[in-house]
């Protein structure tokens, strides 16, 4: 789930077109709403609120019973309810293999990529600086 959350809305539709899902029940329909967000300051100090972001969630279940869940930060209902079906499939074990290798492996590459390259763009901009020792001490 947390590789469809990161992933664009785009890549997950380009995604979820290659499957043929079997029929679904909207549980809960996509909806936005807003999640307070806690921070820590140096990641070890007392939670605080930091603001609110927009989060869109959506939960399905399979005429073969299985409930999938999204939330996925943003107003993209389309991505939450593609999540969610993606998550139920995922759950039977006869599509789990294809849910992998078809569409979490291919995305988790990419944004693995993505991360790589801005490491990269970032590294390249980074500045060492250095103390020159006079030698009279």
């Amino acid at each position: 789930m947390a590789t469809l959350a990161a992933a664009s809305p785009e890549a997950v539709a380009e995604k979820f077109e290659t499957l043929s899902p079997p029929p679904f029940d909207l549980v809960r329909q996509p909806e936005t709403g807003l999640v307070m967000v806690r921070g820590r300051m140096g990641g070890t100090g007392s939670p605080f609120n930091l603001g609110e972001v927009t989060v869109t969630r959506c939960v399905v279940r399979l005429e073969t019973g299985e409930t999938g869940s999204a939330y996925s930060l943003g107003r993209n209902k389309q991505k939450a309810l593609h999540s969610a079906v993606i998550d139920a499939l995922w759950q039977r074990s006869d599509a789990r293999a294809q849910i992998e290798n078809d569409i979490i492996t291919p995305l988790a590459a990419c944004q693995a990529e993505e991360k790589e390259t801005v490491k990269e763009e970032t590294e390249a901009t980074k500045v060492n600086f250095f103390t020159m020792v006079r030698g009279d001490n």
